[in-house]
């Protein structure tokens, strides 16, 4: 192996190693999302745990900017929940800088 190849390899492993880190933090913020949305509608624990799941199947199902959003939006508002979807999105940029932390400590 010649020293391009290992550097090649590095960079793919790298590339490998922070496409992971990625998810799990997208992972981890859409749980805490679903969380936090499940405690503004009144969900018990179970219920807020398979709400926190449904939130992460949208995201890995339909990859986008605000599907997120959109869904927690919707979803509030269809339990009679006034929020802006500026809130919503303010609420999920400090639970992505949580789930970096979280995800960051593991």
């Amino acid at each position: 192996m010649t020293t391009f190849d290992d550097r090649e390899k590095a960079f793919e492993d790298k590339f490998r190693h922070d496409e992971d880190v990625l998810f799990r933090v997208r992972v981890r913020r859409d749980t805490l999302a679903g969380l936090w949305a499940a405690g503004l509608m009144g969900m018990n624990a179970a219920e807020a745990q398979a709400y926190a799941r449904r939130i992460v199947e949208v995201d890995i199902g339909t990859p986008g900017p605000h599907d997120i959003r959109d869904r927690l939006s919707a979803d509030l508002h269809a339990k009679g929940i006034d929020i802006s979807d500026h809130r919503v999105e303010r609420e999920m940029g400090r639970l992505l800088d949580l789930a970096r932390r979280q995800v960051n400590a593991e």
